[in-house]
């Protein structure tokens, strides 16, 4: 099962533990779909259109585009 976006699966993923939080993600989601809270980033599913300018925008590389989508993870 796939997590979904707006245009169907949702295709990016987050590293969460190798995020240092700049925010740089944040600032250029035309569609405010990453929230930042203290020292946790999501993805808020369904405002994702899969645009990737998270991906390009991620200093560090820990921000991906999925081909395959983002499968749940089970608790």
């Amino acid at each position: 099962m796939y997590r979904q976006a707006k245009t169907g699966k949702l295709m990016i993923e987050i590293l969460p533990d190798k995020c240092d939080f700049c925010g740089c993600c944040v600032g250029i989601c035309p569609e405010d779909a990453i929230e930042l809270k203290e020292a946790e980033i999501f993805i808020i599913d369904p405002r994702c259109t899969n645009c990737s300018k998270c991906v390009w925008s991620c200093p560090i590389e820990v921000i991906k585009f999925n081909k395959e989508g983002v499968l749940l993870k089970s608790v």
